[in-house]
């Protein structure tokens, strides 16, 4: 079985990490690269920066938090948000980003998709997808294209893209666990790897997604945001349920 990653979600909105429930109320959480730097001191395999008002704003992701956090972290950094043509997608790689999170955009031009795998990569595209757990949602999960789930993904996977970020509009928040019937529809359709996001609210939450999906990360955000728990803890249960993990730079304490 392929090691599983734990990926602190951090969404910013002027400059800001926020959270909210549903994809609304958002409450101030703090500075994104002293909470990204914490995360990465308990073990986390990834982080993921998504600039969730930059499309809405029909703006480029805020480069100064990019070029801080490129310079402060030792493990890979995602960066989405506002990503509308292949120069975005080279400039923020030059910034110092690992891999780029594509969503609004590729909805509206899927060819972007091959584009930015022709220049980069596959491995450096992943494609965020927001969803009702049928539909397919943009600008911010506000609007619902009318594009079915399945239908897209096996079009992303088509294109190039190196993986999915699916995240559930409906658990996103409210820590009700995440959205596992959706992820396993998904998981039929395509071989590439997905992301899992929304809805966790415990570590036996993340347990319970590897042990009955076939994703190979989660994302997290609420339970570390609000002191739930650490990711310490979150992979010492992992061990406890023989799910593998990524130890990370920081693996002393494994």
């Amino acid at each position: 079985m392929l090691k599983k990653r734990i990926i602190p979600c951090l969404d910013i909105k002027d400059g800001k990490v926020v959270k909210g429930i549903n994809f609304s109320n958002l409450t101030d959480v703090g500075d994104p690269v002293i909470l990204a730097k914490e995360y990465e001191k308990y073990g986390a395999d990834e982080i993921v920066f998504l600039d969730i008002s930059a499309t809405c704003e029909n703006r480029a992701i805020a480069g100064e938090i990019l070029k801080r956090a490129a310079s402060a972290l030792r493990i890979p950094l995602t960066i989405g948000g506002g990503m509308c043509s292949i120069d975005d997608f080279r400039s923020i790689l030059r910034l110092g980003a690992d891999k780029v999170s594509i969503n609004s955009a590729a909805v509206k031009n899927p060819d972007i998709i091959l584009q930015v795998v022709k220049e980069f990569g596959t491995q450096c595209v992943v494609v965020a997808i927001d969803t009702d757990g049928e539909n397919v949602f943009i600008n911010g999960g506000r609007l619902n294209t009318g594009i079915k789930l399945t239908d897209w993904v096996k079009k992303c996977e088509a294109l190039g893209a190196g993986e999915v970020l699916l995240t559930s509009i409906n658990r996103d928040g409210t820590k009700r666990g995440y959205d596992i019937k959706t992820l396993k529809k998904v998981a039929k359709c395509i071989n590439m790897p997905i992301i899992a996001s929304g809805g966790c609210g415990s570590v036996f939450d993340i347990v319970d997604l590897f042990k009955k999906t076939e994703c190979s990360g989660a994302l997290v955000a609420s339970i570390l945001h609000y002191k739930a728990t650490t990711i310490y803890e979150i992979k010492r249960e992992m061990i406890k349920n023989r799910i593998p993990i990524r130890k990370g730079y920081n693996n002393d304490k494994f």
